[in-house]
């Protein structure tokens, strides 16, 4: 698996799924996996590899979910230092309540890129599911294995595959 490489007052610091995962816990691996392939695909187009100061990164995104934020805390510090915003006015509602919320911007100096999630990597069901107010001990269950599962579907893609540079 790749490692998401970023600085810190120039010591470079590299991240695996692995690390991320363990900071956030195991409630939201969709999450954490699409945030990680959001900042494999965002970073290389923010400066050269290994050389983006983790703490001069800003996120904008229309996602809500707790495994995104704690993926971007962990690698970037965004939250805490009140760089991370969750902007209902991001979301694609022309592209559906599956793919609304999966857009990103990221900002870094004087370059900005915006990703947006490409078709086949969030079901229907998974969205339905986890809007649904109130769940079933079976549904809580389904949607436990439906989180995981699109984690393990997005981890095995390219970054380049999952999600679309829609302008930088």
């Amino acid at each position: 698996m790749h490692a998401i490489t970023v600085t810190d007052q120039g010591t470079q610091i590299s991240y695996s799924i692995d690390d991320v995962t363990r900071y956030h816990g195991p409630g939201f691996p969709g999450g954490v996996a699409h945030a990680f392939k959001v900042l494999e695909r965002a970073l290389p187009q923010l400066g050269e590899p290994g050389s983006v100061e983790r703490r001069d990164i800003v996120v904008a995104t229309a996602h809500t979910g707790p495994g995104v934020r704690d993926t971007f805390e962990m690698v970037t510090r965004a939250v805490t230092e009140n760089r991370f915003t969750v902007d209902s006015a991001l979301e694609r509602n022309d592209r559906g309540a599956t793919l609304e919320r999966y857009v990103f911007e990221l900002s870094y100096r004087d370059r900005k890129v915006r990703l947006e999630i490409r078709e086949g990597f969030v079901t229907d069901e998974f969205i339905a599911l986890a809007r649904q107010p109130e769940r079933t001990a079976e549904g809580e269950a389904r949607l436990t294995y439906l989180k995981q599962e699109m984690a393990d579907r997005l981890l095995a893609a390219p970054a380049e595959a999952v999600y679309d540079v829609v302008n930088g």
